[in-house]
């Protein structure tokens, strides 16, 4: 069973991740052979300014 884990910085729309999910579970049909219903996708959203680069605050680079 497939887990994939999608962090990411920022938020997105449910029709982002809508289409996030169709084509990676289409990917993981097509190229690992898995069942499109055993494949999980999970997103985990944080605010930028909870993410340190380089000693910034993500949410302070330009």
């Amino acid at each position: 069973m497939p887990y994939i884990q999608v962090r990411l910085a920022g938020e997105l729309s449910r029709e982002q991740k809508q289409q996030i999910v169709d084509e990676m579970t289409a990917t993981m049909e097509r190229v690992a052979g898995k069942p499109r219903e055993y494949v999980i996708i999970n997103f985990e959203e944080t605010r930028e300014e909870n993410w340190g680069w380089g000693g910034q605050l993500l949410d302070t680079l330009e």
